[in-house]
This record gives structure tokens, sequence and C-alpha cells, in this order.
């Protein structure tokens, strides 16, 4: 089976059973504060899980570009990837346990036509926060899978979110498939025997954690699946791993063209990490040293180290990223449309981290035990991450003292987090008094720097809690006190002429006729919400966005502007609190 066909028959199953097929969202996260990059497909729908109304229903499926940062070194074996694609659906306080479950069930064994024999599943065992969850393991025996492929596992296993300290999160229940065909199929599933690949996750929003470690009841229960596209067209075309698709055939051998000696791990970890850094290029992240641009410099890094490894030649990454596009671009056109850019700051990337990639091995072959400050001296005067330090001495059997390096560190610059779990304190973005003010801001404030700064401002990305916002914006200089005084006059100008905010639910092509800002316009299906602020000739912002928004605003109280300074190239970054 090909990548597209197994792409669209889960998204044609689900449509014929009353979802909507959403398209994919953004790489950079709209609505949660806890990552640096969407991590599954429920992040565009934060606003929708906490209760917001969703233009197209309340049955819902995709399939979603995803990047995942902590599985960044694991990648070289033969299921973990950066880059990848997550089909799920779900429900939005619609259909339970039950009908999910019986779905996932009748995809893979009547769509997809896996045996029965070869399936296991695992559901939640319960703890003080919640009981164990026997309706979904009586649901999974009433289809036929015995009890000796039931597994009952902690929280650590089978419990998703929230993201961040608070917010929604519940039981899953996950779906295993035996992926050896020369072995019989163990009677009993253990979940640590690795033959067993995971490759689907019903969760069960049933709960919504509070600020005291609090697991309550929520108000609306959902359901969030996911399905990792490339592990089950592996597990269901019988492959040995994830790269022997047709999803990295051309990359695969454009790779082999270029090499001298084979290694699977580094040829992996090459075709996962430019395969990862197109498609964030392909958001105009550029490399740097700070948090998204940080991970972008680290995967086209790695790559290339890699490649020198390989006996690979020259410059490369554009060569294996032009391969990408050709495997893919069909269904990620923004790859395609900016192709140019993209191979422009790979060669740009490379070219700088050649420079200094050999006098710096070079120079880490003569350290013997590594010091925190040999670390810190190969990543200020060589351009080593300390991850490719760490890798190097990994390889070399040795120690390097993170804590002194962390000193080291510090004094210069502060080093981005890139874990995918923790880039913030706070949790989900919800719908509280405090967020839905600072939210309905964000907006007066992106139409006031339109026009302060130009028409070339557009929104890079958003972090709200409930006590500030922080907004990325496209614009090439540092703000004068003046502009920045401007904006805030602006805003508070709006705020205390108290006008309407008006939410109407239209065709995306009215919503362009009405010049209604749209964000992240790859994300939208064919209707949209779209907020108004004001009415008549006196609209001060129309925005496509899924909410929530004050009614009035009025009752926003005094807008100020904190602090403005430099996000990435061509990126600037402003913080605003309401007092």
């Amino acid at each position: 089976m090909k990548s597209s066909e197994l792409r669209q028959k889960f998204l044609e199953f689900f449509k014929s059973r009353g979802h909507a097929i959403i398209p994919s969202a953004s790489l950079i996260p709209e609505n949660d504060p806890t990552v640096l990059f969407t991590t599954a497909g429920m992040h565009p729908l934060v606003p929708y899980l906490l209760g917001e109304k969703h233009p197209e229903g309340k049955r819902l499926t995709s399939c979603q570009k995803c990047i995942r940062t902590g599985d960044i070194d694991d990648v070289g074996d033969d299921t973990h990837l950066t880059f990848f694609e997550m089909l799920g659906n779900w429900s939005l306080g619609d259909y339970w346990k039950e009908d999910a479950i019986k779905f996932s069930f009748e995809f893979l064994t009547k769509e997809l036509k896996l045996p029965l024999e070869r399936l296991a599943v695992s559901c939640f065992a319960g703890d003080k926060d919640a009981p164990k969850d026997e309706e979904s393991a009586k649901i999974w025996e009433s289809l036929g899978v015995k009890k000796e492929r039931i597994a009952f596992l902690p929280k650590e296993d089978n419990w998703w979110g929230p993201a961040g300290k608070t917010g929604p999160c519940g039981p899953d229940t996950e779906m295993f498939y035996w992926k050896l065909n020369d072995k019989p199929t163990p009677k009993i599933f253990d979940s640590k025997n690795k033959n067993w690949v995971e490759i689907w996750n019903d969760v069960f929003m049933q709960y919504v954690r509070d600020e005291n470690g609090n697991y309550n009841p929520a108000k609306q229960k959902n359901v969030d699946t996911g399905m990792g596209l490339e592990r089950t067209l592996a597990v269901i075309n019988g492959a040995e791993n994830i790269y022997h698709t047709d999803m990295f055939d051309v990359a695969h051998k454009k790779l082999h063209e270029l090499l001298k000696k084979e290694n699977p791990a580094s040829e992996r970890i090459i075709l996962d990490h430019i395969r990862a850094a197109t498609f964030l290029l392909a958001e105009h992240i550029e490399p740097s040293n700070l948090e998204r641009g940080y991970v972008l410099r680290r995967l086209i890094r790695r790559a290339v180290r890699h490649g020198k490894q390989i006996g690979i030649e020259g410059q490369f990454c554009s060569k294996i990223a032009k391969a990408v596009i050709e495997i893919i671009g069909n269904i990620y056109p923004e790859i395609q449309k900016n192709e140019k850019f993209i191979f422009g700051q790979l060669d740009k990337e490379e070219k700088k981290f050649e420079g200094t990639l050999e006098n710096g091995l070079r120079e880490f072959e003569k350290l013997g035990k590594i010091s925190g400050k040999d670390a810190f001296n190969l990543y200020q005067s060589y351009g080593f991450p300390i991850e490719i330090t760490l890798e190097l001495a990994k390889e070399k059997g040795v120690n390097v003292n993170l804590a002194d390096f962390k000193k080291e560190l510090e004094k210069h610059q502060e080093l981005s987090r890139t874990a995918s779990a923790g880039m913030f304190k706070g949790g989900l973005a919800d719908n509280s008094e405090e967020t839905t003010k600072l939210h309905t801001a964000a907006h007066l404030m992106l139409a006031g720097l339109r026009k302060v700064l130009g028409e070339d401002v557009f929104q890079k990305g958003s972090n709200i809690t409930a006590e500030r916002l922080r907004f990325d914006f496209s614009h090439k200089e540092k703000m004068t006190g003046g502009q920045i005084k401007d904006v805030e006059n602006f805003v508070n100008g709006i705020i205390e002429k108290d006008l309407p905010v008006a939410c109407e639910e239209m065709t995306i092509e009215k919503a362009r006729e009405l010049n209604a800002m749209g964000v992240f316009e790859s994300k939208y299906g064919q209707i949209v919400k779209v907020y108004t602020v004001g009415t008549g000739d006196n609209v001060a912002s129309r925005e496509i966005c899924g909410g929530p928004h004050v009614q009035r605003t009025g009752i926003l109280g005094h807008f100020k502007i904190q602090k403005e300074e430099s996000s990435s190239a061509g990126v600037r970054r402003i913080k605003a609190v309401l007092e």
C-alpha cells in the first residue's frame, strides 16, 4: 500500500461516518503554550476541546504534520521520527468509548485487513485519580480481542495529558500489531516486547486537571485519536522499518548515490532530519541559537555530521530536500511553494557548519576528559550544539560535565529548551476570563501593528496564558519607543470605544472577500469562524479564529506592552499585559 492510499483510506472512512475532513495546521502551534511545535493533531483543536463550537461540527478527521523533538535521540532505530504525519479522528462532545473503539477496530480489521490474531491492546489500570478502564476492555472483548491480549497499564503508559500543568486529559487505549512475519504471535500480550508496535491510540478526555493537581470531570467529554502514518504503513506492508516505504524511497535513492559507505543509522538520521528541516523551513523558521531556530540548526548540523561519517563529499542537504519535495510536495504544497527559501537556508547553514566542523572535530579529538568548559568552547568557537558534543562523547566512551557546561553557557546566553513537553510552566491555553481577554487584545494589537508598521506584518505565533500574552510577528527592525506607544494608544483607543465583538461562521471565500486576517491559512476548512471587532465603517479588526473572545472591548482594561525583542531572523516578539 502507498502512503497516499493509506492517508485517503483513513480520511474517507471517517468522512463516511459523519466526520468533516479538516486540513493540516501549521507546525507552529497557535493555541498551546506548552510546546515549540505541533506534536499531535489535537493542538490546533484546543479551543474546541475546551468547549468552543467548531464550524465543521462535532466530528472531525485530519492528517496532521507533526514535529516531536523529544524523539531526536531515538531517530536511527526502526520506528522513531522527528517529523511525521498523524492520522486522527475527534468527537467533540459527541460519541464516546464504544463508537471510538469500534471505529478503530473496523478500520484496522476491515479496511486495512490486519488479522485479529496479530492485534493487542492496552487500557488504563486505574489509580487514585481515576478508576480502572474496564469499560474499554469489555468493548474490545466484545469485538473478539482475547483477554490475554488486553493489558492494563499505569498512567505513564495509558493516560494522555494534560500537556502542561492544567487542562483536558484522560485514560487512553492503545492498539499494537505483532510485526514479525516469521515468528508466531505470542498468546499473551507483553507491552515490553518491542516486536509489538503501537499503531493507534484512542484518548478519552473525560477529566480536567486543575492548578491544585485535582482531576475533575470535564464538562465536555472528547475523543482524540492518533495513528502514525509512517509506522502503520510499514506494519501493513510488512516492512522491516519505517524507512522501507514510499515515504522515503526517492530520498533514500538519492542518498545512496552520494554516500561512500553504508550505515543504516546514519542514513536514517539524515533522511529524517532533512525531511523535518524541510518542513520547518517551509514555515519560514530560520536556523538560530534560540527555540525553534535552535532545533532546526541542530537537525541540519546533526545530518551534516552523519553525512561526513558515511563519506558524502560537498554540500548535500538541499539535494535530499529536493527528493523530499518530490515525494510529498503534492500533499503539502507549502514545501513546493517555499523550495527556493528551503534550499537557500540549507546551503547557507551547511556551509556555515562545514567551515567549523573539521576544526571542531580535530579539537574534540585532542580532548581526553571533556569538562563543561571544553563543551562550551566547542559550542562557542566551533558551532557544536551541546547534543553533538554529547553524542561524540558517548561514541568515545567519555562523560561530559553538563552542569559546568550550563554554568558557562548562562554567562553568555540562555540555551533554549528543545524537549517537546515543557517550553513554559503554564498548561494548555484555557478559556478562562483572563485568557479570553488577552486573546481578544492580541487581535487588536495585530491590527495596531499593521497600522503602525505596515501591512507586511503578519502573526508568526502566539503564546497566551492567564497572566500575559506573547506574540511573534514578521518585522525586520526593532520597534522604536514611539511605535510601541502608537500601538498601545491604538489598542487602548478601541478599548475606550467599547466596541462589540461579533462571531460569524462563513465560507473561506467570503472571509477573504471581507479581508479577514488569516493567521495560519493552510489549516482552514471550507467553513470558518470570523471574529469582527466593531461594526459598519468602524471595524477595528477582523480575523479568522477559533476563539474565545470577549463580547465588548470595554471590559479589557488597560493594554500595556512590557517588552519588544527579536525572536528570530525577520521575526519580532512582544510581551504584553492587561492592567
